[in-house]
């Protein structure tokens, strides 16, 4: 059984640096018992190498017509989706241990986010945002007189998270789409689908093979990081609002800067969907938003708001959606989490049991061999959750005024899931984009945003893109 992980896919580059540096150092750390992650240690000198390389091959990527780069990364995706492709079955099985999810949710993160990358979805995302891709290509006419281009940076440099499997993948695509060399240095949960994809990409398209370099280093550790703040384009971040904090600070004034801070999620249920038929059904979908990712995406809700009034109370759903998250251990296990991840769910376990047996109103619904919680609250606060399966449902006596109650947790609210309220969606969505939400779906689309969803509010290319206005 496979025991060690390589964090680093590199380009075969004509400046010397193969596959695997024979000239730099190797690192390991551990991520879960018996499994090593190996990184290379980047002195200056190789650092500098591999970013001269990088920009020489963005410059031969602008020559590649975008339709060209499209079904190249298309072609990856339908790999990643093959059930009988062993490049699918390597991805599962190493998120398993480098992740800390089970197979089965790997198996369900790799098809969600691959489904994203095939040649027909990031074709419409070009469409969406450009009208006209053609103009990555060469400038187009758009009226009398005037024609345009869009030219993406000549290098942009990423750092991803780590939290959820794939969203470095889907990083690096949108820079490769605008014709931009990439440089990627990935959480330590994200390592897996990175490699993979920028190998499995260099065999589709060795041309391309250039242009992308993956390598992990612990964060602020590296002169590499220093130097590609400083030699980028663009920088792209995914991390804690103090992370960006810390890389804006050391990007130069010059260099464009697109940040995806730390961002939470919420759900609502309206009386309407609180009937008996329909009761059952919007817990399961809500278990499902909930329990995606292990709750570790931005898209992952944290509270559930249920209105009273319905057929069904509050309490009443909060059981029910307990029953549908302890189906869904058994469908969709959740994974191992770390001595301070079990620690935290305990302490919030522990809490909520301690109100329970006050008397106040709360009631905890917990798994015996898992962690999933469902806390039912005796107010309308919001708490945000440790995460891993951990969910509050809170009682309010109309939806309206959840929006008002958020205070500062709007600026970090990101999607909101609503079911029932159809009459009340337009008014709902107003005044929860007022506090702060830029997304308001459903519990079944709540994971799954497409790939021309504006991230946080804003266009995902549009930060890419340098436009050109040549006036006849």
């Amino acid at each position: 059984m496979r025991t060690t992980f390589d964090a680093c896919r590199l380009p075969k580059l004509s400046v010397g640096l193969a596959t695997r540096p024979p000239t730099l150092v190797w690192e390991t750390t551990g991520v879960t018992d018996g499994f090593v992650i190996r990184y290379p240690v980047w002195p200056g000198d190789s650092a500098e190498q591999l970013l001269v390389a990088l920009r020489e091959a963005g410059v031969r990527l602008a020559e590649v017509p975008v339709r060209d780069l499209v079904d190249c990364i298309g072609r990856v995706a339908n790999r990643f989706l093959d059930s009988s492709d062993p490049l699918r079955q390597e991805a599962i099985d190493l998120l398993v241990p480098t992740a800390g999810i089970s197979k089965e949710m790997a198996s369900e993160i790799l098809t969600g986010m691959a489904r994203d990358w095939t040649a027909d979805r990031l074709t419409e995302l070009l469409q969406r945002e450009l009208q006209d891709p053609g103009v990555l290509d060469g400038f187009r006419r758009v009226d009398e007189g005037r024609r345009v281009r869009a030219e993406g940076p000549l290098l942009t440099f990423h750092v991803g998270a780590g939290t959820v499997p794939g969203v470095s993948v889907t990083s690096m695509i949108r820079a490769l789409l605008v014709k931009s060399a990439v440089l990627l240095k990935p959480g330590l949960g994200d390592v897996v689908l990175p490699v993979l994809f920028a190998g499995a990409l260099a065999e589709e398209a060795p041309e391309l093979s250039g242009a992308m370099a993956v390598t992990y280093w612990p964060g602020g550790s590296s002169p590499l990081e220093g130097l590609a703040l400083q030699r980028a384009e663009a920088v792209v971040v995914y991390g804690s609002d103090e992370v960006v904090e810390s890389l804006r600070a050391r990007t130069p004034v010059t260099t464009r800067f697109i940040s995806y801070h730390h961002r939470l999620s919420l759900g609502l249920v309206g009386r309407e969907a609180l009937t008996a038929a329909r009761a059952p059904d919007v817990a399961r979908m809500a278990a499902h938003a909930v329990s995606m990712f292990d709750q570790r995406g931005c898209v992952s809700p944290h509270a559930i708001y249920v209105e009273e009034g319905g057929a069904v109370d509050p309490g009443e759903w909060a059981a029910l959606l307990a029953s549908a998250m302890a189906d869904l251990e058994v469908e969709i296990p959740g994974g191992q989490l770390t001595a301070s991840e079990a620690s935290a769910v305990h302490q919030m376990r522990g809490s909520a049991e301690l109100r329970e047996a006050s008397g106040s109103g709360v009631r905890v619904f917990r798994g015996d061999e898992s962690f999933w919680t469902v806390i039912l609250e005796d107010e309308m606060n919001f708490t945000p959750s440790c995460l891993n399966r951990v969910v509050s449902v809170v009682p309010t006596p109309d939806l309206g005024g959840v929006a008002g109650s958020l205070g500062k947790v709007g600026r970090h609210l990101q999607t909101v899931a609503i079911e029932g309220a159809e009459d009340r969606l337009s008014m709902l969505a107003e005044a929860l984009g007022r506090a702060g939400a830029t997304r308001v779906t459903s519990f079944e689309k709540a994971p799954w945003p497409p790939p021309w969803w504006r991230h946080d509010g804003a266009s995902v290319l549009a930060g890419l893109i340098r436009w050109i206005d040549l006036e006849e």
